[in-house]
């Protein structure tokens, strides 16, 4: 099979690796799709290496069919469409993955579509729903608003009874969130955000999901209710920043921090089940769809990085894999 590896000097290469063979547990994907999250650029840079026992080849999530199941696997077949979360190798023409991560892709998806689906779907999902227990008639604010989490955040509030209030980098991505359901946004290139959002919700938000870290975490705890929860998923403002307790001890507030990744699978397993049983008919009734800026062969990985590096992207940039 070929993979996308890393050269000495930072270069993307498509190049020839070993076949993979599934362990009992495991299902072996011929991989049609995966998707480019902003992990994916920080491993490449050496800054956010695969979890022990991982692939090192990039890639949190793919769309493919079944090429074999190990000897204990139940859920799935050869020849079944599936999607799937995965500790890393989604960049390459196969990939191996507990039964457990693996969904079937519902009929109304290709695989670019379902490869867009995993991380950020499971990622919103297990924040929002697991970790912050969010409640229908909540509110919740979204940083990163347009991103691939955010895209798949908006749409989970919307479709079980939470309103969102989303923070992005331009007027253009705040429209797009918008579309999807968001209730209200703020462009942070404007500055703080407290202002528009107590226009929208003068009481403040019950939940925030924040990717932005250090940068926002005075403004956060300023933004949210009594009994709101803070789940922290990313760094990208820092991580370091200073905490009035005393405002966490009045409001009650709860501060979580959060990565899926390196997560046991057994957790994963737990997570994708409840995204089967809760969101697959949503999305199967295209009530909820994954949103996508650009798909590129994965021979022009390069440029897809590039891409999302840029900041302009609204959504998921995925990756097609020709057979």
């Amino acid at each position: 099979m070929r993979v996308i590896s890393v050269s000495e000097t930072g270069d993307l290469l498509w190049t020839e690796a070993a076949d993979l063979v599934p362990s009992p547990a495991e299902i072996l994907i011929d991989v049609k799709a995966t998707a480019i999250n902003r992990a994916d650029l920080m491993q490449r840079k050496g800054l956010y290496p695969p979890p022990p026992g991982a692939p090192e080849t990039m890639g949190l999530e793919c769309a493919g069919i079944v090429m074999a199941v190990g000897r204990d696997v139940t859920h799935h077949q050869v020849g079944d469409r599936v999607c799937a979360l995965l500790a890393g190798g989604g960049y390459a023409e196969q990939a191996v993955v507990d039964q457990g991560s693996a969904l079937k892709i519902p009929d109304n998806l290709d695989f670019e579509q379902a490869a867009a689906i995993p991380e950020v779907f499971a990622t919103a999902w297990l924040n929002l729903f697991i970790e912050a227990a969010l409640q229908p008639g909540e509110r919740v604010v979204l940083h990163a608003g347009a991103s691939g989490v955010g895209t798949a955040a908006i749409q989970l509030c919307h479709a079980f009874g939470s309103e969102s209030f989303v923070t992005a980098g331009s007027a253009s991505k705040i429209e797009a969130c918008l579309k999807l359901g968001a209730k209200g946004g703020h462009n942070r290139r404007d500055g703080g955000f407290i202002d528009a959002l107590r226009a929208l919700w003068p009481q403040g938000a019950d939940v925030i999901l924040d990717p932005v870290g250090a940068s926002y975490l005075a403004e956060n705890l300023e933004a949210l209710t009594l009994n709101g929860r803070l789940v922290l998923i990313g760094l990208m403002g820092g991580s370091r920043s200073e905490i009035d307790l005393a405002k966490l001890m009045m409001k009650r507030l709860r501060v979580v921090g959060s990565t899926l990744r390196a997560r046991p699978l057994e957790e994963k397993a737990s997570i994708m089940a409840e995204l089967s049983q809760y969101v697959w008919p949503k999305i199967s009734q295209g009530e909820i769809v994954p949103i996508i800026q650009q798909v590129f062969p994965i021979q022009s990985a390069s440029a897809a990085h590039e891409l999302m590096a840029s900041d302009v992207t609204i959504g998921k940039v995925v990756l097609k894999v020709s057979s």
